[in-house]
């Protein structure tokens, strides 16, 4: 069937560039609308505050990405981003106990949000029919008489002129500040049904010098919150010879910004890697500090009525825990599902679409809240199996201690490539039961596996 129509994405951030890609197959026009005025090249923007801070693309996401943009791999690389075996080049502390490394085929690039972004919108600027506008704000959809289906959006240039778009769709990926359950309301339509979970998140990032022999010559380390230590920390490669390091804290724990406060928080997480990184590295930039007080997820599927013609992708759909690094690959995911939807032709993609979105994000959706709700200070109900799960991860992180094969399980639900019921097949139980420690215990450094000190895990 040959492009036809037009197709109008709100928001030209990364989750608005891969729903244009996907768009672009079947819209003969796509335009994506932004407030910003963009960089002509990788930097940071007011529209992306989240975009000074590390980012990680699971293993999963990668592979999307490759699917959309054939050769972007080779690009990243071209342009410094190094790849990362996520097994075997990384320090894992999950829960205090520090994972056995193994050689894996499980890879990431360690990137820059900016420099992501960059590439994509790059890619996506190159596609036939489609065009980025910048400084363009928009404030309501437009519809029709019975307002049964979405016709375009009001919009508000830099200067205050107000003006309207027609398009035959309207895909939001405003992020966690989508005003689409406001532009709904005014059509007539009840909000979706809200999941919220508080988690209080401060995390702080600040990019160093990367420089032989640091982190004992590997590429990353990672040593998450648990249970009566609400800090984590996170250390992951960049481009240009560059390490970022994410000091987090949960429930109202706040990292530092100083130096010597930086450097005793991370003293304080049982990856010593990381501590001594942040006491001898030199600082190539300045830290930044975002806040985010809860998981949110909107349950559009569950809607009896929605309009033809919109949609809503992205963080405006989920915001996860940025903790757990889900947001890119999720919305990788959702677009290559919007890519193959629309190759059908019917009138209820908006259905089809929030359904199948919904299974998209229910694995992800249960890794992090299922996480976060290890936490008693965490309101939220918790069913006997979430309490199970947890209580069995926990001894799977014990026994991966000595047990490879533990290891790549665990990374290949973390990075989406396997859903998380994988991790309780037979195979795996039966590992868990045999190598687990009765109780959870911090492995001391450089012991647990006869590898080197060792820090955890980079791919949340």
């Amino acid at each position: 069937m040959p492009a036809a129509g037009r197709a109008i994405v709100i928001g030209a951030s990364i989750g608005g560039l891969l729903a244009a890609r996907a768009l672009s197959e079947t819209y003969a026009e796509v335009v994506l609308l932004d407030r910003d005025r963009l960089p002509t090249g990788p930097a940071a923007r007011r529209g992306v505050p989240q975009g000074r801070q590390l980012h990680v693309l699971l293993a999963r996401g990668r592979e999307v990405l490759e699917e959309l943009f054939p050769g972007l791999g080779a690009e990243l690389s071209r342009r410094g981003a190094p790849a990362v075996d996520l097994h075997g080049e990384v320090h894992w502390y999950n829960d205090g106990h520090r994972m056995h490394r193994a050689p894996s085929t499980l890879h990431a690039f360690g990137m820059s949000r900016p420099l992501l972004e960059d590439a994509v919108r790059e890619r996506v600027a190159a596609l036939a029919g489609v065009r980025i506008v910048t400084e363009v704000e928009v404030t309501g959809l437009t519809a029709t008489d019975d307002h049964r289906r979405v016709t375009g959006v009001r919009t508000r240039l830099g200067d205050g002129a107000a003006g309207a778009l027609t398009a035959d769709l309207v895909v939001d990926t405003g992020g966690r500040a989508s005003r689409s359950p406001l532009w709904l309301a005014e059509l007539g339509y009840r909000p979706a049904a809200e999941e919220r979970v508080d988690v209080g998140v401060t995390y702080v990032t600040r990019s160093y010098r990367r420089e032989p022999g640091q982190l004992e010559g590997l590429l990353g380390a990672l040593a998450n919150a648990m249970p009566g230590q609400p800090r984590g920390g996170i250390v992951a490669p960049q481009e240009g010879d560059r390490f970022a390091v994410a000091l987090s804290g949960m429930l109202g724990e706040q990292p530092p910004t100083d130096d010597r406060g930086m450097a005793a928080f991370a003293a304080t997480l049982p990856a010593p890697q990381i501590a001594e990184l942040l006491r001898t590295a030199t600082p190539a930039g300045e830290p930044a500090r975002m806040r985010f007080p809860a998981s949110v997820r909107r349950r559009y599927e569950r809607l009896r009525r929605f309009p033809a013609g919109h949609l809503v992708m992205g963080d405006a759909l989920c915001s996860f825990n940025p903790i757990y690094g889900q947001g890119m690959t999720v919305a990788a995911l959702e677009a290559q599902l919007l890519r193959t939807l629309l190759r059908r032709d019917d009138d209820r993609l908006s259905r089809r679409f929030f359904r199948r979105a919904a299974r998209v994000i229910d694995g992800p959706w249960s890794i992090s809240v299922g996480t976060d709700l290890r936490f008693p200070e965490v309101a939220a109900q918790r069913t006997l199996a979430v309490r199970f799960v947890n209580a069995y991860v926990n001894r799977l992180h014990a026994a991966a201690t000595a047990d490879p094969a533990l290891g790549a399980a665990f990374l290949r639900v973390l990075n989406l490539i396997d859903p998380p019921a994988r991790l309780l097949a037979p195979r795996v139980a039966l590992r868990v039961l045999r190598g687990a420690r009765p109780s959870p215990t911090v492995a001391p450094a450089g012991k647990a596996d006869g590898q080197r000190p060792s820090a955890s895990s980079m791919a949340r």
